[in-house]
């Protein structure tokens, strides 16, 4: 606890060294040194503002205490002040328990906005279709929030699914939320194509990259191939006269990204540039996860996309996140964008398991 409470007062008194920073003249006129101070306080403010409620608590804890080894006080009296201390002795514990949470290491990527990457598994066109659905899913989802999803490259099949599809999702805290989302999904429901009823079991990939910014991955032009071609997809006459549609290879990795959703080309050109940073920012921080020897594997799994991580299962309305155990019977509802109760239990048990791990 001495250990906690040391580190508590570093980070309060830094608060305060970055609060005094923002009264300087100089930085109002540096606005990336003012946008580094506001970020930083950002991560902060949250731990102070509990750290002076823990320290608050503490104080009223003390005065009760002294309060009754004085001795000397009226029975009615002494019993209101034991009252007092016994509430405040468990709201500290409390909050000493929620401090330990936020002074975790956090995630760098969990304010990102993110690229996901479905890609229809085993199952042939009913994968497709799975894959449609979890599109559907996530995008709803992004739309409850708040968020913005733009399609930035689709092979859609004739039935309404997609081989694959990549979209961005843009909003405050979408990787934070998303990340847990990499793995194979499987589904199990009859096909609207079988004719015995019959149920059938059909997965998809999903891929949840943090977008890279511009300081993270340096790419040199000279290792990029750019080719334009016409778009395959719907999209009218104007689309298909065009070469709008852009395919870029990073030729040091074999890395391929596609964007063909804009008319612009240098819409899509930027798109598939935002991309293919994210997909070499994950080849990095792979990299470095494999190069630290004895890393803890999160007990929500690693996010490897060959994991099986959750099964929709139509006839019996269940979705189960074999990660956690955990089975919920509201199909419709998390199919139609209702995934905060998953998303809430898989950061309960990460955060779980990085307490038990900083605590060894």
């Amino acid at each position: 606890m001495t250990k906690m409470l040391d580190k508590l007062r570093e980070v309060e008194k830094r608060f305060e060294q970055l609060n005094e920073r923002l009264c300087d003249s100089d930085i109002a006129s540096d606005i990336e040194e003012y946008k580094k101070i506001m970020q930083e306080l950002k991560t902060l403010t949250p731990v102070v503002e509990k750290f002076r409620e823990y320290k608050k608590i503490e104080s009223s804890m003390q005065e009760a205490k002294e309060l009754l080894d004085e001795g000397g006080l009226e029975p009615d009296f002494k019993e209101m002040v034991r009252e007092e201390f016994e509430s405040a002795k468990e709201e500290l514990e409390v909050c000493a328990e929620e401090l330990k949470v936020l002074l975790l290491p956090r995630d760098p990527n969990d304010d990102r906005n993110v690229v996901v990457e479905i890609r229809a598994g085993a199952g042939g066109e009913e994968a497709s279709l799975f894959a449609g659905v979890l599109f559907r899913m996530y995008s709803m989802y992004a739309q409850a929030r708040g968020w913005k999803c733009e399609i930035v490259n689709e092979n859609a099949t004739e039935l309404g699914g997609f081989k694959e599809v990549s979209f961005m999702i843009e909003g405050e805290g979408a990787y934070s939320r998303l990340k847990f989302e990499s793995g194979v999904h499987r589904v199990q429901r009859v096909p609207e194509t079988e004719s015995q009823g019959r149920i059938q079991t059909s997965t998809a990939t999903v891929a949840v990259l943090p977008e890279a910014e511009d300081v993270d991955i340096e790419i040199n032009p000279a290792d990029l191939q750019i080719d334009t071609f016409r778009s395959s997809g719907a999209g009218g006459q104007h689309i298909n006269k065009t070469e709008s549609a852009i395919r870029i290879t990073h030729l040091p990795t074999g890395t391929v990204v596609e964007c063909q959703d804009e008319r612009s080309q240098y819409k899509n050109k930027d798109k598939a540039m935002k991309v293919l940073r994210s997909k070499i920012l994950e080849m990095e921080m792979e990299k470095q996860q494999s190069a630290i020897a004895g890393e803890r594997r999160a007990q929500v799994g690693t996010g490897d996309r060959s994991e099986r991580i959750r099964t929709y299962n139509f006839p019996q309305g269940r979705v189960s996140d074999h990660r956690i155990n955990l089975t919920l019977y509201k199909i419709e509802a998390i199919i139609n964008g209702d995934l905060d109760e998953i998303i809430d239990a898989l950061i309960t048990a990460d955060t779980a398991e990085k307490l038990k791990s900083s605590s060894q």
